[in-house]
């Protein structure tokens, strides 16, 4: 059984190249990640390139059986982050194939945003951006209203690293690369918080002030000072990985 759908909004050009899984198996580009279940390429369509994440396995076991594919996992994830307003990478098209019960293999195609970097690149060659005030307020502020978004609908992305986060020229930013998201709900959902925002301030404690972290905190609950839930609260984001670094 093989599933495949492009978005509504896909050019002829893209209805054409991406018809069908078979034809986005076959699609050749530019390999940019490999590991054991998947691979991402990056090709181009007339003068617009695309990211396209195959994947060749749902993970071992019951994983091929039972549960969501990681690949419908990431699309359904895209769309909600769509839904909600928070921005991510323009999803083109999606789908999957199982062989009886089975996973067999998937795909996600997602158009470039021009002229970003990741900010795990930013911080790892210690951009003068990263220096610059009122650049990392204004990247800061969006980030804190999509991390908001994001758990207000009860949804953890459970890998808000630095690199899943996009800024291009304009100072925009974008969320990446959620298969792992989810949703959550009580002591469960509190958790998973603490570790998405302890995700983002692992990088972030080595090249932003201790006010810049704590103006994002602030900005991301809505207060205009900590009280004394938000301070408990802070000592657990800040020692999540005490030990584990």
């Amino acid at each position: 059984m093989s599933e495949w759908r492009l978005s509504e909004g896909a050019t002829p050009a893209e209805v054409q190249a991406f018809a069908s899984l078979e034809a986005v198996f076959a699609t050749q580009g530019r390999e940019i990640t490999r590991d054991p279940l998947s691979e991402v390429i990056l090709c181009e369509l007339d003068g617009q390139r695309y990211y396209i994440k195959r994947y060749l396995g749902a993970g071992k076991g019951l994983r091929r059986f039972i549960g969501r594919p990681r690949v419908k996992a990431e699309w359904q994830n895209l769309k909600h982050f769509i839904k909600w307003g928070v921005p991510t990478a323009p999803v083109v098209g999606f789908g999957l194939e199982r062989k009886g019960w089975a996973f067999s293999r998937g795909a996600l195609i997602t158009r470039e945003l021009p002229a970003t970097e990741d900010m795990a690149q930013l911080a790892q060659r210690n951009a003068p951006c990263l220096r610059d005030g009122a650049w990392v307020a204004t990247v800061s502020a969006q980030l804190a209203d999509a991390t908001r978004t994001l758990h207000e609908h009860n949804f953890a992305h459970n890998d808000l690293k630095w690199r899943n986060l996009l800024v291009n020229d304009a100072k925009e930013l974008f969320l990446i690369d959620c298969p792992a998201g989810s949703f959550w709900w009580g002591p469960f959902l509190r958790y998973r918080i603490i570790k998405d925002l302890a995700c983002l301030d692992k990088v972030a404690k080595y090249h932003l002030t201790r006010t810049q972290r704590l103006r994002f905190y602030l900005q991301y609950c809505g207060h205009d000072k900590l009280d004394a839930r938000d301070k408990k609260y802070l000592w657990r984001i800040i020692n999540f990985f005490e030990g584990r670094e």
